[in-house]
């Protein structure tokens, strides 16, 4: 015997009574079949005494069996509600001092979906055409990225990268992170703060100086946030950027087996071509993954939030290992992702509703393309669309790409699409 109650918009609880005499009669079904097999010291196999399984095997068992008795009486009733249930169920006894079997089972259901209307909704899809002045752009950055330094012996000057000594006191007392030896950064970059970099503007190799410095309000470092450091800092080193010619070498550096600057250039540009699209999609997918948030208002399942939250909290520590950083260092909390948990299932949510509704799965040959698009990049697409298919995690994952590509264009037939210029700085970001 059950029955549902509604605790809230998404939240419902079902209470169950299950029969003692049914939960004692499998109990000891369970441990007749369990007689057969199970060995003790001093009896032969299937002659071990019932009542000594019972003592021995029976919390076990009859935990098993209530456990199976109260999952089925939940699902019954979930089934016969009709319920789709979101996440786990919280089961507890109604009363844990009392014998009677009578319990609770509180959880979450998925909500219902209606997409709203897209009509009103613009999305403006930037337009850029890939011209040489792009690919020169991309070329200086390429240049700068493999930059040699060499020692110079003269001042110190900009884009200069110099090695120094340097120790700091405030009120003629160290503090945490105001010493160090053979420390180097490069003059003008920003990693320092600009009374530093001004500082060693000018000085010479072996050259010593003092001088003060007062930190930022807002400095990261709060204790000493606000105050004025003496530091005397001594300049050991001075090397000069050296970026390297467009060349043969520059050429097979960058991957043209024969050193050819024309092949160089027409693979930037193809390069610089597929970039262009996947940012000019990624902006418009973007745009209209929130277009149909605007319109579709939602009640998340927290329990699926929780979920969510916990596997990127999960994926940002793998990520922390992959690049040899120790968690612990810098421990991550869930709750930090719940927001961006809350916004991915909630879109899961629409999606899925999508994809039913308007028939929008992906056919296999859409999942193929995306496939091979993504395998452009590599330096043997065959062999990487191979592996894509022997592992089905990441073929799962190029499906819901997939399916996410099928929304978007949905999308883009509801709402008004506005074609946008933009410069080559303006798509590419900090990275042009």
């Amino acid at each position: 015997m059950a029955n549902v109650e509604n605790l809230g918009t998404l939240e419902r609880r079902v209470s169950m009574a299950l029969a003692a005499d049914d939960i004692e009669r499998k109990v000891d079904e369970r441990l007749k079949k369990l007689a057969r097999s199970v060995r003790m010291p001093g009896f032969r196999p299937g002659k071990v005494p019932l009542k000594l399984i019972a003592q021995t095997y029976g919390p076990q068992v009859r935990s098993e069996v209530l456990g199976d008795a109260v999952q089925k009486a939940f699902t019954d009733v979930v089934k016969e509600a009709n319920l789709k249930v979101a996440g786990y169920p919280k089961i507890e006894k109604k009363d844990p001092a009392s014998n009677a079997l009578e319990f609770n089972a509180t959880f979450e259901i998925y909500p219902d979906v209606k997409v709203g209307d897209l009509a009103n909704g613009t999305i403006e899809r930037p337009q850029l055409e890939v011209d040489e002045a792009a690919v020169d752009k991309t070329i200086q950055i390429l240049r700068k990225q493999r930059t040699r330094f060499e020692p110079a012996e003269r001042p110190a000057r900009d884009e200069d990268r110099v090695t120094v000594d340097f120790k700091g006191t405030i009120g003629g007392e160290a503090f945490p992170g105001g010493e160090a030896k053979d420390f180097a950064f490069a003059i003008g970059a920003g990693r320092m703060l600009p009374e530093f970099e001004a500082a060693a503007r000018g000085m010479a190799p072996g050259e010593q100086k003092s001088f003060e410095l007062t930190f930022p309000a807002d400095y990261h470092g709060k204790e000493v946030a606000g105050k004025t450091a003496s530091f005397a800092m001594t300049l050991k080193k001075i090397e000069e950027p050296r970026i390297p010619d467009v060349d043969a070498d520059f050429a097979k550096a960058l991957g043209v087996a024969d050193g050819d600057t024309g092949k160089m250039r027409t693979e930037v540009r193809a390069n610089v071509e597929r970039e262009v699209k996947k940012r000019v999609e990624a902006r418009t997918k973007e745009q209209a993954l929130q277009a149909l948030l605007s319109v579709t208002p939602l009640e998340v399942p927290k329990s699926l939030i929780g979920m969510e939250a916990t596997s990127m909290a999960e994926r940002a520590v793998a990520d922390l290992k992959a690049r040899g950083v120790n968690p612990e260092q810098v421990p991550i909390n869930p709750q930090a992702f719940e927001e961006a948990a809350r916004r991915r299932v909630a879109l899961g949510l629409v999606i899925a509703e999508l994809a039913r509704a308007e028939s929008l799965q992906p056919k296999p040959a859409e999942v193929r393309a995306l496939v091979e698009q993504e395998a452009q990049s590599y330096e043997s697409p065959a062999e990487v669309v191979k592996w894509f298919y022997m592992q089905p995690q990441r073929l799962s994952e190029m499906e819901a790409l997939a399916l996410e590509t099928n929304v978007v264009k949905w999308v883009l037939t509801k709402a008004k699409v506005l074609d946008k210029p933009v410069t080559f700085d303006e798509l590419m970001g900090a990275s042009a």
